[in-house]
């Protein structure tokens, strides 16, 4: 699997959240070191400089994130919220968070580890307190647990995202037909 992280979620938070991969089989960790972590940050758009992160800032991130993915399923699934990802989440988000800036050369937003964490978590509280969560769905691949924001018409998005599962999924189900499928003989 590559590592370049995938942003399909419709939404930061969501796709912080998928940073573990394939929670119900073979789960897959992208935060397996601070650089991982802060290129997240930097490629997500969410700051444009950041600097260098230590091991408590992957653990501190890691654990926010479990808490965001509970309280995303919470509200998927119609649930009330667990009380301790709650206490969690809005302890992170109390942290001051990345704070853009103007430059001569435009909006700039320079940033500790922890600030960008602040930030995803206030996204978070934005996301789940806000008028998206009906439209909250997690991706049609058994294999794939991301959750993202379904803005399609008729809400018929059934994949994270045709490259990373869709295609996938549709290429499989071909194979399953074509295997199946009886073989006419030709005149």
């Amino acid at each position: 699997m590559h590592l370049d992280h995938v942003f399909v979620c419709g939404h930061p938070a969501l796709d912080f959240a998928a940073t573990l991969r394939a929670r119900r089989s073979t789960p897959f960790e992208l935060f397996v070191t601070p650089e991982r972590l802060n290129a997240w940050y930097l490629e997500s758009g969410l700051v444009d400089t950041i600097t260098p992160g230590k091991e408590e800032d992957v653990r501190e991130a890691t654990t926010v994130r479990e808490v965001i993915y509970r309280l995303v399923t919470n509200r998927r699934l119609g649930e009330n919220f667990d009380r301790e990802a709650l206490a969690v989440l809005n302890a992170a988000a109390r942290k001051t968070p990345a704070t853009p800036q103007l430059t001569l050369t435009g909006r700039h937003t320079d940033a500790t580890p922890e600030q960008a964490l602040a930030t995803v978590a206030r996204q978070s509280v934005e996301l789940l307190s806000g008028p998206d969560v009906p439209l909250l769905k997690e991706c049609g691949n058994p294999e794939c647990t991301r959750v993202y924001i379904d803005r399609s018409r008729g809400m018929r998005r059934q994949w994270c995202g045709m490259e990373s599962c869709g295609n996938k999924i549709k290429a499989a189900a071909y194979r399953a037909r074509k295997k199946t499928s009886p073989v006419t003989p030709s005149n």
